[in-house]
């Protein structure tokens, strides 16, 4: 769960600098509550024999009919943040499941991989900075603004 959780706060974290709106210090502060609030909330609710349960619990989800994520909500409270100065895409939807974070900006794109573990992984810390990096690149260099939100789009995926 560390791993992954790492890993979609080090891609939030590069989306929120991008968007140059906030200092540095308030950046690695808001990380660090967000960091701790999905620590929190996926305790007891982290299956690796079965990644999809629980996948709609753990995604941060962001659209026209939810404008605000609540773990994002709770980080920009507890590090003085204002929720408008994080930059994020209007529509961006995160998986965060056992062994994969996934990623899809408009309701109506496909989901990609950001980052992928399996046990066996030597926390190659290059690698996942190398896809994470690629990933915030993916969805600022393409994100069209004119997606629209699907009300009735399923939270199950498949990257």
């Amino acid at each position: 769960m560390k791993k992954e959780i790492a890993a979609v706060v080090f891609f939030l974290k590069r989306l929120i600098k991008k968007a140059e709106k906030l200092d540095a210090d308030k950046v690695d502060l808001f990380v660090e509550r967000l960091t701790v609030a999905l620590q929190e909330k996926y305790k007891g609710h982290w299956y690796p024999d079965n990644p999809s349960k629980g996948q709609a619990f753990r995604c941060i989800r962001v659209n026209r009919f939810q404008k605000e994520d609540a773990e994002l909500l709770r980080a920009c409270a507890e590090s003085g943040v204002q929720y408008k100065d994080l930059g994020l895409p209007k529509e961006l939807t995160l998986w965060v499941d056992p062994g994969e974070v996934c990623c899809r900006y408009g309701e109506k794109n496909h989901g990609f991989t950001v980052a992928t573990f399996s046990s066996e992984d030597d926390d190659d810390k290059e690698d996942v900075t190398k896809k994470v990096t690629s990933a915030v690149e993916r969805v600022t260099s393409d994100y069209h603004s004119g997606s629209s939100s699907d009300e009735d789009s399923m939270l199950v995926h498949r990257c």
